[in-house]
């Protein structure tokens, strides 16, 4: 069994991105959450916080956040694509909670076994593919933000709800195939061998 922190990055309470958070935890055991916007989560980094030295003590939300991440094996990122990349709330809990002399200078976190990242989009991962930006995103996420911090990963674009207007229907079955697919993932993270996904 498999212990699996999730970080969620939507303002709203309900839709698409949502349903692929609840469908993700529908299918794990074992987890903790959080739920940047819930919680309030300050994305700015301080001038302190800045100045820091590497073995100086971090705010108490980051330090919430590291021994977390520290207790699990899995780490999942949950989070709608805005912009080629994700929210403000996300790219702001990376600055602060990768903090020099945890994550770097030097790295001391508990490596995770996998890190999975989930997003949602509105352009189908084909269009995303052809315009550049499904690598740039996944490089961005695997290679910069996780990079060694975890033994594997996974990059997932669960897209296509531009269609929620013009094919309903064709958007209800491709939406069923997404939430099953986010449960999938969540209950491959109780076996130790998988694929990595695109």
């Amino acid at each position: 069994m498999s212990s699996v922190h999730v970080v969620y990055a939507h303002p709203s309470p309900e839709g698409f991105t949502r349903e692929v958070l609840d469908a993700f935890l529908g299918g794990l055991t074992s987890y903790t959450l959080t739920d940047l916007y819930a919680t309030g989560f300050e994305a700015a980094m301080s001038p302190a916080e800045y100045s820091r030295p590497a073995a100086g003590p971090v705010p108490g939300d980051v330090a919430a956040e590291q021994t977390r991440l520290d207790a699990a094996d899995v780490w999942a990122f949950i989070y709608p694509v805005w912009w080629a990349d994700c929210p403000a709330i996300l790219k702001g809990w990376f600055d602060r909670v990768w903090t020099a002399g945890w994550a770097y200078k030097p790295m001391r976190l508990r490596v995770a076994r996998r890190a999975i990242v989930l997003c949602t989009a509105g352009y189908p991962v084909a269009d995303l593919e052809a315009s550049g930006v499904h690598r740039a995103m996944r490089t961005t996420m695997l290679t910069d933000r996780i990079g060694a911090r975890a033994e594997s990963s996974d990059f997932v674009v669960l897209g296509g709800a531009v269609l929620r207007d013009a094919d309903p229907a064709g958007w209800a079955a491709l939406k069923a195939t997404h939430l099953r697919r986010a449960t999938e993932l969540a209950r491959s993270t109780a076996r130790p061998g998988h694929t990595n996904s695109t």
